[in-house]
């Protein structure tokens, strides 16, 4: 399960790399904000849009393969990425990364399922959380550093020949199912389809997928990519300081989703979980865009915190898997793990097209600037997505941590 949770540590590095690289990326392909906020979403587009056919493949050929060799082609979209000399080049490498880290998350929910007992799988999904979390904060202040030092398109290609390496490692190592186990043989493309039909029909399946969604976005929006520019405008940070601060989003992420998921699994109890969690997300938000202009350590505390109670939406994927019949486990967490991608999809592209739709003008070594009270409207963007998540609790049944049946 460790080496499966490195694939979905990867696919969270590459996720929020761009945000380290805004100016680097504006100066080379000569783009605005939308341009870049759509380079940095087509990962999103890519991954949210397979997160359904991957659950369900998964289901039936195991995460052994698709795990090796998604991850390699995660690979060659890096390497694309880190020649490309123009912004469609750097489109396609972008669109490769995002389909090649697809199966990160799932294949690694897919091993904890086969390999661990039912009731330690909201703990297990907060420690895979926690690995992607340590990707992402890898992907802001020490990528932004390396960025620096050696420049985006080393960083790029090195990037690639670690996914290289972690494809052949996962093929020598990883297993399906434990030794003595019944190993289930592929399904033909009918019994796939029939499993997808099945998932998709679930009204409380989508419900908690709105949900993680909102839990998500602003960890996506602004810890993934916008959150650096706007602490280098508010408080006058270095950028590898200002994706410190930023990344602690992801830091509080990857510490609160696995003491949520054992909280969830030791009362016995998973809607409160997410009610207290998007509430005290979106209030956190609101103090931090729209209240007194915090110092920067105390920013930094409120973005810890928004993380960490983003991270309580993990409870989801256990909550899945208890509302959807086993047969289709994977193609149902496949939806809720579309969603919570498609925060990123959605929101980085919307900040970026209202950033550009406020800018008057102003430009600074060759890269358009943007003023604080532009970036905090375009943060409006986050809280009405929020609301989303508190819509949707109205359609989720308390399981009490049984599963269906």
């Amino acid at each position: 399960m460790f080496l499966a949770s490195l694939c979905f540590s990867y696919a969270f590095l590459q996720r929020v790399a761009p945000s380290a690289m805004v100016g680097d990326l504006m100066q080379s392909f000569g783009v605005g904000a939308a341009v870049l906020g759509n380079l940095s979403a087509i990962y999103f587009y890519a991954y949210s849009g397979l997160q359904i056919p991957v659950g369900s493949f998964l289901d039936r050929w195991g995460p052994r393969r698709m795990l090796t060799g998604s991850i390699a082609l995660a690979g060659v979209g890096s390497l694309i990425f880190s020649a490309a000399n123009s912004v469609e080049l750097a489109y396609l490498g972008r669109l490769l990364v995002g389909i090649g880290s697809a199966v990160g998350l799932l294949g690694t929910l897919a091993l904890a399922a086969r390999w661990f007992p039912p009731r330690r799988f909201a703990l297990l999904s907060g420690l895979a959380m926690l690995m992607g979390m340590v990707g992402g904060f890898a992907g802001q202040g020490p990528f932004a550093a390396m960025v620096a030092q050696f420049g985006w398109r080393a960083c790029l290609f090195a990037a690639a020949l670690f996914a290289f390496a972690l494809s052949v490692i996962l093929w020598l190592v990883v297993r399906d199912e434990p030794a003595g186990s019944r190993a289930g043989s592929p399904s033909q493309p009918k019994g796939i389809w029939s499993g997808l039909r099945e998932a998709v029909s679930n009204r409380e399946v989508w419900a908690l997928a709105v949900i993680i969604s909102a839990c998500s976005g602003p960890m996506l929006a602004f810890g993934g990519l916008w959150g650096v520019p706007y602490l280098v405008g508010r408080y006058g940070l270095p950028r590898p300081d200002a994706a410190f601060y930023a990344s602690l989003a992801l830091v509080g992420w990857a510490v609160g989703a696995p003491i949520c998921g054992w909280l969830s699994d030791a009362v016995g109890r998973r809607k409160p979980m997410l009610v207290v969690a998007i509430t005290a997300n979106l209030l956190l938000l609101l103090v931090l865009f729209y209240t007194a202009d915090w110092p920067v350590w105390a920013a930094g505390l409120i973005i810890f915190g928004i993380g960490f109670t983003g991270g309580g939406g993990v409870t989801t994927y256990a909550y899945c898997r208890e509302v959807s019949a086993p047969q289709i486990h994977g193609a149902a967490i496949g939806v809720v793990n579309m969603m919570a991608v498609a925060a990123g999809a959605v929101l980085q592209p919307v900040i970026g097209i209202v950033l550009d739709l406020l800018w008057d003008g102003s430009m600074e070594a060759g890269i358009r600037t943007y003023s604080q009270a532009m970036y905090e409207t375009a943060f409006v963007s986050i809280c009405l997505y929020m609301s989303l998540g508190l819509a949707a609790l109205c359609f989720i049944r308390e399981t009490y941590c049984r599963p269906q049946g």
